[in-house]
């Protein structure tokens, strides 16, 4: 996958610019994650607007936020709590942090991954769950109809999927798939660890 390299000072307007239901997103995806998990993973924290309220959401949970680019991981830093997040620079293809994680999430990056990428993903993150763990993640994705599609696709960086596809490499990394939300061309998919 090619780098991109976001500003991070205008990334936030630039969302909200684009993505027109991105609080709706980053909300649902938040509503999403696991009750009392206490060890949680971010896969994209960019300037950390999902983890913020991740965190609200689980007071006692410490993170694991990776990310490409080291400019968003500074500015994440500045928003996020010291004490309960570490912070580290690296891809979606690289290997995942030891697990296990009670949830792991991600907010509007893994769209950039090419289909087998995005399975290899989930494979990876299904080896990270705990027990009755989590996966959760708020993306933009193809929609049944195309008069749905809101969010600009460059076509290169962006390489959305449909939900369905989705779903079946969440179940083909044995993962029990559902969608907690969805609205035109996001949606929110859940991947649940079997007991």
């Amino acid at each position: 996958m090619a780098q991109f390299h976001w500003d991070p000072d205008s990334y936030l307007a630039l969302m909200h610019d684009e993505v027109p239901d991105y609080e709706r997103l980053q909300d649902e995806t938040a509503r999403a994650t696991c009750a009392d998990a206490a060890r949680l993973l971010e896969l994209g924290t960019g300037t950390g607007e999902t983890a913020r309220r991740v965190l609200a959401i689980h007071p006692g949970a410490a993170l694991v936020g990776l990310d490409a680019s080291s400019e968003m991981l500074d500015q994440a830093r500045v928003v996020l709590p010291a004490d309960r997040v570490e912070l580290r620079q690296s891809r979606l293809e690289d290997p995942l942090p030891d697990g296990p994680f009670d949830t792991v999430f991600s907010a509007l990056a893994i769209h950039h991954l090419d289909g087998p990428g995005k399975a290899d993903l989930f494979r990876r993150v299904a080896a990270v769950l705990s027990p009755r763990g989590r996966f959760v993640l708020g993306d933009v994705v193809v929609p049944v109809d195309p008069a749905d599609i809101v969010t600009p696709i460059d076509g290169e960086y962006d390489k959305p999927s449909t939900v369905a596809e989705q779903v079946r490499w969440l179940e083909a990394a044995g993962l029990r798939a559902s969608i907690a939300w969805g609205q035109r061309d996001l949606a929110v998919l859940v991947g649940d660890a079997d007991v």
